[in-house]
């Protein structure tokens, strides 16, 4: 089964001592291309514990969602990220709407973002000369 980016679904997450695991929501944030390529999927950390708000989470209700409801609001941990093999996943939970899913990836974007990305490649090419 191939998994679609910006679905959410249920993984299971160790605990931290490792004695056992629980199901917890991930949203897909890797491309369909790549999730059709490969084994793993990349995935964001979604939480219901809105209270830790920060400059890398989003807070989304069922109304962000195309498919399935939330039973209350949660966050997008776009720092949060880390990959894994799909046919762990347990359940497909819903699908987050593409608004939100481009604030999500925006979010990743500015995670990753460096100077050099804004580069033209013929100003990184006289820098290393």
């Amino acid at each position: 089964m191939i998994y679609k980016q910006g679905e959410i679904v249920l993984v299971p997450f160790p605990y931290s001592d490792l004695s056992g695991a629980k199901r917890r929501p991930v949203l897909i944030v890797s491309n369909d291309a790549y999730n059709a390529s490969f084994p793993d999927v990349v995935v964001v950390v979604v939480t219901s514990k809105v209270a830790k708000i920060d400059a890398y989470s989003l807070t989304f209700d069922s109304t962000d969602l195309e498919i399935g409801q939330l039973p209350e609001a949660s966050l997008i941990r776009a720092h949060k990220l880390f990959t894994i093999d799909q046919s762990r996943i347990v359940k497909r939970f819903s699908f987050l709407g593409a608004a939100k899913l481009r604030e999500t990836l925006l979010l990743l974007r500015q995670l990753f973002d460096h100077p050099a990305l804004h580069q033209s490649d013929k100003a990184l090419q006289a820098e290393k000369a």
